[in-house]
């Protein structure tokens, strides 16, 4: 059996996957071309770990694709001195990736967001995964002027998009149609219909 050289997939992902869609911040490009992204997915997967699509975990979260990964970090114009909430695992991929850029970040998951309350007000919200609706409980924990970056669904497509929160209220703009793993807790209510 042929072994896997983790090492040399983080480069080509880097090189021919991320800076090839437009990821130009060295922080990003550094940082996932240097956390083994093979540690964060199920055994079973370690060999496709680099491939640019998601990777359902033993939890029935996802890892989404890398590219989906760095444009919204990019996107989020992360600061060392940002307090960060991010709606995805504290033991995960895009958690491991902030950490090397901030001090203060804060980790829930998409049905548990009261449970940063205690932290809040944060400079900085990133949802790893898609949202047909963002929940007030989780905007109301953003600081006035705060960036939120997240996947949105829209029909049948995901794109990435960025925003600011202004007196309680975001407006998002989506920046790119990619693959991202939808959110159960944040899909849209149904609408009551006679």
């Amino acid at each position: 059996m042929e072994s896997v050289n983790f090492e040399e997939m983080r480069r080509s992902m880097v090189d021919s996957q991320l800076r090839t869609s437009g990821v130009t911040d060295a922080w990003v490009l550094a940082a996932m071309g240097n956390i083994p992204r093979e540690d964060f997915v199920p055994v079973i997967h370690r060999s496709t770990a680099y491939m640019d699509r998601s990777i359902a975990l033993d939890d029935g979260s996802a890892l989404n694709p890398a590219v989906s990964a760095a444009l919204l970090l990019q996107a989020a114009d992360v600061r060392a001195d940002d307090h960060v909430l991010l709606v995805g695992k504290a033991d995960g991929y895009v958690a491991a990736i902030l950490r090397t850029r901030v001090n203060a970040l804060v980790c829930v998951t998409a049905d548990n967001v009261s449970a940063a309350q205690s932290a809040a007000p944060f400079a900085l919200i990133i949802i790893d995964g898609a949202a047909e609706e963002l929940p007030s409980a989780l905007v109301n924990l953003a600081a006035d002027g705060a960036r939120l970056v997240t996947g949105i669904i829209e029909g049948a497509v995901t794109r990435l998009a960025k925003g600011y929160v202004h007196k309680g209220k975001i407006a998002l703009k989506s920046f790119e149609d990619s693959e991202i793993a939808p959110l159960p807790a944040f899909a849209r209510k149904p609408e009551f219909v006679f």
